[in-house]
């Protein structure tokens, strides 16, 4: 199970007796929900990054139209996703307004409130285990520095770890990753080496690759970023610092 509590933002326009009779369901399962009414101060006022969004219409207005656009806005940056409970005709209209990757699962009315509790259970299971975050691969031979990073990261990303660059290609070559975490200076085979293997391969050249980097001069540097990686950090970054980049360049490859 998930280590942040079970959470539902109800997005609604109205708390109708269909409405409250969905929010009991919820809350019979012992999983926390909350009710918030379409306004953007109500939604910042109770908005979680690790809480399931559930929109639900009954006909999709121009202020609905707004608000899906400030939530779209709010779920890329914190990771959300949504349930969507709306007319069959009003489905495409919102598809318009909202990324495919940030619906969870949409429901036609009339529907059933058992396959919607069924949905809610699966994406706090989806949550728990790992399997709705981005995932990282590290790449580094110091085990000290690997052990640190995954203590950092793992509570918002899958984190994987190789400690060399061959153990990443042989791990690659059976595993997906949304980002490479690459020690820039290696044995055997260096950071810059792995990094031309990987382009020179059509399964892995599109993968993102941040170095890491314990030379901070200006020469090392400029050798860094003239191989064009996504980015770099150097070692000495704080974990807060590092989140909060990663989370920034999430944001910003969606």
């Amino acid at each position: 199970m998930s280590e942040y509590e079970s959470r539902v933002i109800f997005v609604a326009e109205k708390e109708t007796f269909l409405v409250r009779a969905i929010l009991k369901k919820i809350r019979d399962e012992d999983i926390t929900c909350v009710y918030v009414p379409c306004s953007v101060d109500e939604i910042n006022k109770n908005w979680d990054e690790n809480s399931l969004i559930t929109f639900f219409t009954e006909e999709v207005t121009n202020s609905e139209k707004e608000i899906l656009h400030y939530l779209t806005d709010r779920m890329e940056e914190s990771g959300n996703q949504m349930i969507l409970i709306c007319e069959k005709n009003d489905a495409g209209h919102i598809y318009d307004h909202i990324p495919n990757d940030l619906i969870f699962e949409t429901f036609v009315r009339p529907f059933d409130n058992e396959s919607y509790m069924r949905s809610v259970r699966s994406y706090f299971n989806k949550l728990g285990s790992g399997e709705l975050r981005k995932s990282i691969l590290v790449v580094d031979d110091d085990p000290n520095y690997l052990a640190l990073v995954r203590d950092w990261l793992k509570g918002s990303y899958k984190v994987s770890m190789a400690n060399s660059g061959l153990q990443a290609i042989k791990w690659l070559g059976k595993n997906k990753v949304d980002l490479i975490l690459l020690d820039h200076e290696m044995p055997v085979t260096s950071g810059p080496q792995v990094l031309e293997m990987l382009r020179s391969d059509l399964e892995t050249k599109d993968i993102p690759v941040m170095f890491l980097t314990g030379k901070s001069d200006k020469e090392s540097v400029m050798k860094v970023v003239s191989l064009r990686p996504e980015g770099y950090f150097l070692k000495t970054i704080g974990k807060d610092e590092l989140l909060k980049q990663l989370k920034d360049f999430f944001v910003m490859h969606k």
